[in-house]
């Protein structure tokens, strides 16, 4: 999104979270507040409505990011939190089921996070590139989580009843609209209509202590701890003492107070005393990386990170900083595509991560991506094979590391090798065949677990008309399009599918002379499902038609 975008974002979507200042508010304010209870005139399924409509323009923007790597760590903090929340009752059965509870990532370097109606969540990866591990992240999410768990935003839009629904989507869809137009962002914020959803869509202090108090909770309870929590709030605070250049949007959201600061702290030391220091783990330096050079493709900006790691101080940094830069480095030369100076680069990042797994995994993952987009199809499966064969080693780590060969980013890794490698495919450690067909049956297993991961549906789409099913292959495609919520662009996919099913059947189009037995049996289930889930989809289009 255009920076002019980013800053209505900031104004608008993240106006969820802004703190209410005003002087009878702060009064009412005492020291330690209970649960607030849930007094939303709101129905949970309209907010859900509320929330897709503004996912779905997200979806959209270019600077929405499905990054495997990136993707999976943010799930790591976030399924443990959302399970916690289940378990502590602050999540109820009804939430769990009627809200996606999805966090999406978007390219942007500025820290913030925000909570979105319907159970989504945004996640600048500038927040990725200046957290130091997992339980800062946690804290962030687990705050946001439950705002939404409390349902923090519908109560306030029930509050401020003049604010309707719609009129907060449309917005939204304003703000994100503004990112390809200054000339409409202009026009939102003279005509006082973003400051106006500000002042009405404010949480108010007694909301944010609520967060604070319930987030706290649920971290902790799902295993981060706490002292991520303060850590956080002393880096938040030291910004906020730094000129406002717009690189924090997350301050003006959720404004730091001395009272908020001092509760946070209470709490650390009734759970863990002594001083509490944010320790950089190394396989956070390298997400962090990632993140960093992700969230900024500039070609000067890329050029930079070879000048850091030949700065002469490097060598003086602990592990885990070195780390970061020889991955941010490598990373950035094959964006260049400078692939030579990028597999130089890699070789001094293996020194820096062997003995700990998950920073390992990370490194042979950006060797077998570097591979990749560089053509080397064979070298990046031997990249991906390395990985397999560690998981499933007797000695794996975790039990997550003896799962890899079902874990996303290898899953979609393998995707991309295969169709690079083309029918001839490449061999696994196991001596099974890594096919195109193969590598299908895999993602097809996967999305039937997942059937909301788009990129999935994609590459089992192009997997799929590699090998002439073509039926199958625009399915797949279509279901890419449901996942996105766009379900005009699905519907028009099932009916391309109708119309060659059709014209199978009538005999035309047929090179091969006929189907065999099985494969017309195969292709009347696949025909059942097009033809339901066409119907299915047709009448959530009709929904999301009346909505607009």
């Amino acid at each position: 999104m255009a920076p002019v975008n980013k800053a209505l974002l900031a104004i608008v979507i993240v106006a969820f979270g802004m703190t209410d200042l005003s002087p009878a508010r702060a009064q009412s304010t005492g020291a330690q507040i209970p649960t607030l209870g849930d007094t939303s005139d709101m129905s949970s399924s309209n907010e859900r409505r509320l929330g897709d409509r503004i996912a779905r323009e997200i979806y959209r923007d270019p600077d929405y990011l499905d990054d495997p790597v990136l993707a999976e760590y943010v799930q790591g903090v976030w399924q443990p939190l959302l399970a916690a929340a289940r378990a502590r009752g602050d999540l109820s059965p009804e939430l769990a089921e009627r809200f996606a509870w999805e966090v999406m990532l978007g390219r942007d370097r500025t820290v913030n996070a925000f909570a979105l109606p319907g159970g989504y969540l945004g996640v600048h990866l500038g927040l990725i590139a200046v957290v130091s591990n997992r339980d800062e992240l946690a804290s962030v999410l687990g705050h946001e989580l439950s705002h939404v768990t409390q349902r923090h935003i519908s109560r306030l839009m029930a509050k401020q009843g003049q604010m309707a629904p719609w009129m907060i989507g449309a917005m939204v869809l304003g703000a994100l609209a503004a990112g390809k137009s200054a000339d409409a962002g202009n026009a939102l914020i003279v005509g006082g209509q973003a400051v106006a959803a500000q002042n009405q869509l404010n949480f108010s202090r007694d909301m944010e202590r609520e967060a604070d108090r319930v987030g706290f909770g649920i971290m902790t309870e799902a295993g981060f701890k706490g002292q991520g929590f303060v850590t956080m709030f002393d880096k938040l605070q030291q910004a906020s003492r730094l000129t406002d250049n717009g690189a924090y949007p997350y301050l003006r959201s959720h404004p730091l107070t001395t009272e908020r600061i001092a509760d946070m702290q209470a709490r650390q030391g009734l759970a863990a005393p002594g001083p509490v220091k944010a320790t950089l783990t190394l396989e956070h330096a390298l997400v962090a990386a990632r993140a960093r050079v992700l969230s900024n493709a500039d070609v000067d900006a890329l050029r930079t990170w070879q000048a850091e790691a030949g700065s002469a101080g490097l060598s003086t940094q602990a592990a885990p900083r070195q780390a970061g830069v020889w991955y941010g480095a490598a990373l950035a030369a094959s964006q260049l595509r400078d692939f030579a100076q990028a597999r130089i680069d890699l070789e001094h990042l293996r020194g820096l991560v062997t003995g700990d797994a998950s920073a390992t995994r990370l490194a042979r993952l950006l060797q077998a991506e570097i591979a990749l987009r560089a053509g080397d199809a064979a070298g990046a499966q031997t990249a991906l094979n390395t990985i397999l064969t560690a998981a499933a080693a007797p000695g794996a780590v975790t039990a997550q590391d003896q799962a890899s060969t079902t874990r996303r980013p290898e899953l979609l890794l393998a995707a991309q090798i295969a169709l690079q490698a083309g029918p001839a495919g490449q061999t696994d450690p196991a001596g099974g065949s890594a096919t195109i067909a193969a590598v299908a049956v895999r993602l097809q297993t996967w999305v039937t677990v997942h059937p909301h991961d788009a990129q999935a549906w994609q590459l089992l789409s192009s997997l799929q008309g590699a090998q002439h099913q073509t039926l199958r292959a625009l399915r797949a495609d279509a279901e890419a399009q449901v996942a996105r919520l766009d379900y005009a662009a699905a519907v028009d996919r099932f009916k391309a599918a109708q119309a060659f099913s059709h014209q199978q059947h009538s005999g035309q189009g047929q090179a091969n002379g006929g189907a065999s037995p099985s494969q017309a049996a195969a292709d009347h289930i696949d025909e059942s499902i097009i033809d339901t889930r066409q119907r299915q989809v047709q009448s959530l289009l009709k929904e999301q038609t009346l909505d607009r």
